[in-house]
């Protein structure tokens, strides 16, 4: 218990970094009683705890340590988070900013929406058949990420139902990369030769049953490595990782707010698996120490 409440400070203290990245305060008269860093910091730490802004205003009036690490005097109201959420939103954006990665994967997914009730969209239209009511069931979410560290490196978010491919060169078109991943559903040849010649990186995107030798032209364009390509699902596993950690729902109502919030998870996301990289390399580190030490006192032969 006391090793998890030290990652839940790391996590703060991780947060707080990232944060810098955004202004200290949005305007000169504002009344300075909580910087943006810590108002980001307790958003994001919501998204870990899996809970609203009323919930995560509880816990920080009941830990100490908590409000000490974010250096809060006291604590605000859950409005003020709200506030912050709508202020925000059109500079989120910068906090993902990893543009480096040996293999990149591309896929989608979706996030289901609260604001509708399961009565309202399901059970009425069964009662009701000849009554039709529009109501949105997800938010969809693509991104590229790299396959060997398991981070997101872009994401591209939309509230309409559209096709996998047409976010495909917006992930991936700032990226630096040897290799690209993706499933037959972005199987083209437009989005090949962007890989190519754009990025100089080589596609590993499967042709589709109904892809005939003559429809990939005169371009030679390699197969995808089948080894290279088996690491395609670990972008399945970011989703599974974020559904299960941070939630597969989306509590708020506007396009903008749901925007944040979703984008708060997979910031979440990359904070927590940085402190992992981080664990694991100190941790071959020390292994690597102790075989050093048991070479100079002679326990072992080979160092």
């Amino acid at each position: 218990m006391r090793k998890e409440y030290y990652d839940y400070l790391k996590f703060i203290d991780d947060a707080l970094e990232i944060a810098k990245k955004l202004p200290r305060y949005f305007s000169k008269f504002s009344n300075k009683i909580y910087c943006n860093h810590q108002k980001f910091a307790i958003y994001i730490l919501m998204q870990k705890f899996k809970t609203t802004t009323r919930g995560i205003v509880s816990i920080l009036k009941a830990s100490s340590d908590i409000r000490m690490h974010l250096g809060l005097s006291r604590v605000p109201v859950h409005t003020t988070i709200v506030r912050f959420v709508n202020k925000i939103r059109k500079q989120i954006n910068k906090l993902l900013d990893i543009r480096q990665a040996d293999c990149v994967a591309v896929d989608a997914t979706g996030f289901e929406l609260e604001s509708k009730s399961y009565y309202y969209r399901k059970i009425n239209k069964e009662l009701f058949p000849n009554f039709i009511r529009k109501t949105k069931r997800f938010m969809k979410l693509s991104i590229a990420a790299d396959v060997d560290k398991k981070l997101i490196l872009t994401h591209k978010i939309r509230k309409s139902v559209t096709h996998d491919s047409r976010d495909f060169k917006f992930l991936v078109k700032d990226l630096e990369c040897k290799n690209v991943i993706a499933d037959k559903g972005y199987d083209s040849k437009e989005l090949r030769k962007f890989v190519l010649f754009n990025l100089n990186a080589r596609p590993h995107i499967p042709y589709r049953k109904m892809s005939s030798r003559a429809r990939r032209g005169k371009l030679i364009i390699p197969l995808p490595d089948k080894k290279i390509y088996r690491k395609r699902p670990l972008v399945e596993n970011i989703f599974f990782c974020i559904k299960q950690k941070y939630g597969s729902v989306l509590r708020n109502r506007s396009y903008s707010t749901q925007k944040v919030e979703l984008i708060s998870k997979l910031i979440a996301y990359n904070v927590d698996r940085m402190q992992h990289l981080c664990l694991l390399i100190l941790r071959g580190l020390h292994h690597r120490l102790i075989q050093l030490i048991l070479y100079k006192i002679g326990y072992i032969s080979v160092r």
